[in-house]
């Protein structure tokens, strides 16, 4: 682990993060136009453009780790799977949310090493705020140009929990789990910053029971981790990447307080 020199990388890469989110906002001040991919999900030119700005800017910075990005060719399991580190990255996270202009999608940056994310930077550019962390480092949040500061999840879960939940995928499953919490109250929020609000002790439980990839949540898992907080699956088994053909996600739960067993509400969902 030593030899990745994680406190030197991660200036740069928030850096990096930020200059792609600056490419983001150059778009949404226009009236941009939207595609749609094959999976019925939406493209703009911000995803496009910020894809090239972080590809260009880690080989810049002289990264010899190889590079999966939502926008990117997706190489079989076949070639990938020998790799130890590599970055992983979705440019712009929560396009639904930056085509209804609502501020809340974010750039995900990470690094993975035997598959687990040790490395991590969301930035946030419409709100110009940024989470960041590093294994063995700490999680940080940035507003503005101001000073960072270290977070840490909320390690004891309240009578009343906050619940962090999406904004645009709701399903029958989560709604089966919600209703099996007790008292609660609901954030919904877009793209990968409903697990920094669990990072930053504002929530203190995001299941997730519904689709997501991989690059969607490494960034901001290693944020939670390094701020104290589990992002497990429905068996409490810690996300993993990089381990089979596909890129999805299981259904899981990203949470402060690691002494619940935040696995027992769901059941057979």
């Amino acid at each position: 682990m030593n030899e990745l020199k994680l406190n030197e990388l991660l200036e740069p890469v928030v850096a990096l993060a930020r200059s792609a989110g600056e490419k983001i906002m150059e778009i949404y001040a226009t009236e941009f136009s939207v595609d749609t991919k094959d999976d019925n999900s939406p493209l703009t030119m911000a995803d496009l453009a910020a894809h090239r700005e972080i590809a260009n800017g880690l080989a810049k910075m002289g990264s010899a780790f190889p590079l999966i990005s939502e926008e990117s060719t997706q190489l079989p399991y076949s070639q990938r799977q020998r790799w130890d580190t590599y970055w992983l990255i979705d440019p712009l996270d929560g396009t639904k949310e930056f085509v209804k202009r609502n501020g809340q999608f974010t750039v995900n940056i990470a690094l993975i090493h035997q598959h687990e994310p040790v490395l991590g930077v969301v930035d946030v550019p419409a709100l110009k705020h940024r989470y960041f962390a590093a294994r063995g480092v700490g999680a940080f949040l940035q507003d503005g140009e101001g000073p960072s500061k270290q977070i840490f999840v909320r390690e004891n879960a309240p009578t009343k929990l906050t619940v962090a939940g999406s904004l645009s995928h709701k399903t029958q499953e989560l709604e089966t789990y919600l209703g099996r919490l007790g008292e609660y109250e609901l954030i919904s929020m877009g793209s990968s910053l409903k697990l920094c609000l669990v990072a930053e002790g504002k929530a203190d439980i995001y299941p997730r029971i519904g689709l997501t990839s991989e690059w969607d949540t490494a960034a901001a898992q290693c944020v939670v981790e390094q701020a104290g907080g589990r992002v497990t699956d429905l068996k409490g088994n810690l996300l993993r990447y990089n381990t089979k053909e596909s890129f999805l996600n299981p259904y899981f739960l990203v949470f402060g307080d690691t002494s619940r067993d935040w696995t027992q509400y769901a059941g057979d969902v």
